[in-house]
């Protein structure tokens, strides 16, 4: 954990003193099991050859038995990380000693076994286990500094799910439609009936599954699978063979415009469930804390977020497959869309607050996110302008960079040449340009017969800085 500045880093304890304070103090037991074999790092499941990893998200009805069963898993998976937070917490803040995963795996075992907490043995260990290695990699990225410290989860507001490896549930494929079958989860005697909106790949067998359930009360399954995703074939232009590109100017007035003028609509979900969400709210807090009648006003305002969320999803998926599919070269500006949603302060902080929820509307993060994987799915690449470059207030015709420009203004004119353009088509062009010229870079740079890479970064190519 972090230490305070000023104090001297403290002595972590290893070796037999470790080994007994976790014995004596945390309650570890030793490794009673194989304990004269060398103890091996768990290595990783890494995926076949010329394969990735895909997941396939279904909706799941299960029986009131089976949701009960469930809704246990999700408790007990809590309880469990949890309880290993605490533990790993504790035994480096009080005694300077690291716990992993197999110190808390062992933990586990104690656990399920202790009169008071007997009833972890309803839910299977390896959903438990799961639960740990979560924790693990929390740690691990926070470690490394790419995450903060790892939390508690609270009830009703952490995710419900739970992860079952192979060991923890059963596949049967059904003969008749490939990529569709029965799957039955651990602790439970019927399969979970599944509405499989699209087939699996035919003849794989599932990785992983991860059960969830969100806060309108809906349950989904997510299939991860490996499989191998043929690329799209190459798009270039008739003359001259450059790689058919595009450049993307996202912003809030048209979600995505394109260079050649066309400009996909915002579709200001919240504004239109808006005065909906509103009444539920105001419904909502005339409610009795704990009584049924709040409960179900809460599902409700659930169930309208849910769909605020699915259609966003779909729309952008919709949007970044035709993009991706009809072009080689996408390019985009890289945005800090975590600063542009900084909490606002001092004057102006309604219409800060006004921006900040159309920006989390329009969902940039999730649009980039969707570009940058299926670009390396389907043998495309995403390249990315750094972010101070001067897309608007630059003349895609003629290249003089003018000053700044307030929000408000929607167009202008150049003082070199006198073209007239319009702030998002020219913002996309220059980026379209600049995009073509760090390809160009990347291109030269590489060796014969090397692929292109399926994203580039400006601040990751040498001699990518941008003139002027």
């Amino acid at each position: 954990m972090v230490e305070p500045a000023g104090r001297e880093r403290p002595i972590r304890v290893t070796g037999a003193e470790a080994e007994r304070v976790k014995r004596e103090a945390l309650g570890v037991p030793d490794r009673a099991k194989h304990q004269r074999r060398v103890a091996v790092p768990v290595q990783r499941r890494r995926p076949e050859a010329d394969t990735r990893q895909r997941a396939y998200r279904y909706r799941c009805y299960p029986s009131p038995t089976q949701a009960e069963q469930l809704v246990k898993t999700f408790g007990a998976c809590r309880w469990t990380y949890n309880e290993g937070l605490a533990l790993r917490v504790k035994a480096w803040h009080e005694h300077r000693v690291a716990l992993g995963f197999a110190e808390s795996c062992r933990a586990l075992t104690g656990w399920r076994n202790a009169q008071g907490t007997r009833w972890l043995q309803e839910v299977s260990s390896t959903v438990l286990q799961q639960a740990l290695r979560h924790l693990d990699a929390a740690f691990g990225r926070f470690f490394t500094g790419s995450g903060k410290p790892p939390k508690a989860k609270k009830k009703g507001r952490s995710r419900d799910s739970a992860t079952y490896v192979r060991t923890g549930f059963r596949w049967v494929e059904d003969p008749d439609r490939p990529g569709t079958g029965l799957i039955t989860l651990a602790k439970q005697t019927g399969p979970l009936r599944v509405r499989w909106s699209r087939p699996l790949p035919a003849g794989v067998r599932p990785v992983k599954l991860t059960v969830s359930r969100d806060r309108a009360g809906r349950y989904f399954v997510s299939v991860l699978v490996e499989e191998r995703i043929e690329p799209l074939p190459p798009l270039f232009l008739r003359h001259g063979g450059a790689p058919k590109a595009v450049g993307l100017d996202l912003g809030l007035a048209a979600l995505v415009t394109l260079d050649d003028g066309e400009k996909v609509d915002h579709p200001r979900l919240l504004k239109r469930y808006g005065a909906k969400l509103a009444d539920r709210q105001r419904s909502l807090h005339r409610k009795k804390r704990g009584s049924r009648n709040r409960e179900k006003a809460r599902r409700e305002i659930a169930r309208l977020y849910a769909r605020v969320a699915d259609v966003r999803r779909d729309a952008l998926d919709r949007l970044t497959t035709r993009l991706v599919r009809e072009n080689q070269v996408l390019v985009v500006e890289d945005l800090a869309v975590a600063s542009l949603v900084r909490s606002p302060r001092g004057r102006g902080r309604r219409r800060k607050a006004g921006l900040n929820r159309a920006i989390m509307d329009a969902s940039w993060g999730e649009l980039l996110r969707q570009l940058r994987y299926k670009c390396a799915w389907y043998g495309r690449t995403l390249v990315v302008v750094d972010r101070f470059f001067p897309s608007t207030r630059r003349c895609s015709a003629c290249g003089l960079t003018g000053p700044k420009l307030d929000l408000a203004v929607r167009g202008w004119s150049c003082d070199g040449c006198g073209a007239v353009h319009e702030r998002d088509v020219n913002a996309a062009r220059n980026l379209r340009a600049e995009g073509l010229r760090l390809y160009g870079l990347v291109a030269s740079a590489l060796p014969p017969g090397r692929p292109m890479p399926s994203l580039i970064r400006a601040s990751e190519v040498p001699d990518a800085v941008p003139a002027g």
